[in-house]
This record gives C-alpha cells, structure tokens and sequence, in this order.
C-alpha cells in the first residue's frame, strides 16, 4: 500500500495507533543507528533512509532524479516491513544477510524475509537490537562503494546521465523544428 503522505509525520498520523507504535519503534532505532551520510524522507510512499544528492550527485540508476534508496519502513496491507538493500546489493551482501539471518534467529524470533523485505505483524516480532546494527554496520561510504562497483560491473556508470535534447532540423525558412520519429510501419502524414 503506497501511501499519498508527503511527510514522515503525515505518514505516521495515517497509521493505526498499534501499527503507528511498531513503526515508531523500529524507527527510533533507525535514526539512532543511521549513519550521518542518509538521511530520512518520504520515498516510494514508504519511510525511506536515502543517501541524499548532496552526498551522492547522481542518484538512483533506476531514476536519477530520486536520491539513492538504502531503507524503508512501511506499512502494507497485511504486515509491516522493512526493506534493506544493503542485503543484497554488491559484494559483501551474501556476508551481511548470513549475519542478518542468523542474528534474527539466535533472538529466538521467527523471521520472515523475502530477499531483502523483512516482514513483521507486531513490535515483539522483532529484534530490534538486530535492525541497530545492521544499520552500523553499513556505513554509507561503504553503501556507494559497492553500489557504485555493480553499477560499473554491469557496464553502467554511477554518473548522473544527461537528458538528451531534442533532435533538430531547418525547415523553410531556416527554422528550428523538432524531428519527430515515426513508428514502423505507420503511414505517413498528409
């Protein structure tokens, strides 16, 4: 469920009282743990830790234009979730969600995990002893780092791309006008 809030307090006070106490919680141990290269805000209509544009100009691949996600906290339809890429993005990924995984399960709590989506139903389900440090454990330097090291093993840079500008001819006159691409097999226009 995607929520329309454009703020992490709007968010907060849509949410169910009990659902509104876990969130709260989980993420009083975020903030508390976050290093000082994220920061919090509202992304994808989750509570999102980001590393920022300040810290990193080109943004997510995906969509330069929105900050480099890390984290998020929401509230779906039938559970909570916390979602954290540092699980499985770049090398030493397979390392940390092996620690993850079974740091969780030495608290005696069941975990319920996807590849990098942590599912929860309520506070006690959680070890949030284990949510802190994973957060310490990945500094954002380090986040970039292995970002950054996929980005060019798959041939893509971590740079910002240009927006193309639009193609251009001289028309009658010697006026500008825009080229427009036909679709194959269309017809031509008249």
């Amino acid at each position: 469920m995607q929520s329309k809030a454009a703020t992490v307090a709007e968010y907060l006070k849509s949410l169910p009282a009990e659902r509104r106490d876990a969130i709260e919680a989980v993420r009083k141990v975020i903030l508390k743990n976050l290093d000082a290269g994220y920061r919090e805000g509202m992304q994808y209509g989750m509570i999102g830790y980001f590393v920022p544009h300040d810290v990193f100009p080109p943004g997510y691949h995906c969509d330069p234009s929105q900050p480099l996600p890390f984290a998020a906290l929401a509230s779906q339809k039938q559970h909570m979730a916390l979602y954290l890429m540092a699980l499985y993005i770049g090398e030493g990924s397979e390392t940390l969600a092996a620690w993850f995984a079974d740091a969780w399960r030495r608290s005696g709590k069941k975990l319920d995990m996807g590849k990098a989506c942590v599912r929860f139903r309520k506070i006690e389900d959680v070890p949030l002893e284990v949510i802190a440090e994973v957060f310490r454990r990945v500094p954002a330097k380090v986040y970039i780092d292995r970002y950054t090291r996929v980005l060019e093993s798959h041939g893509k840079s971590a740079k910002a791309p240009a927006k193309p500008a639009a193609a251009t001819k001289r028309g009658s006159g010697g006026a500008k006008k825009k080229t427009v691409r036909k679709k194959p097999g269309a017809r031509p226009r008249k």
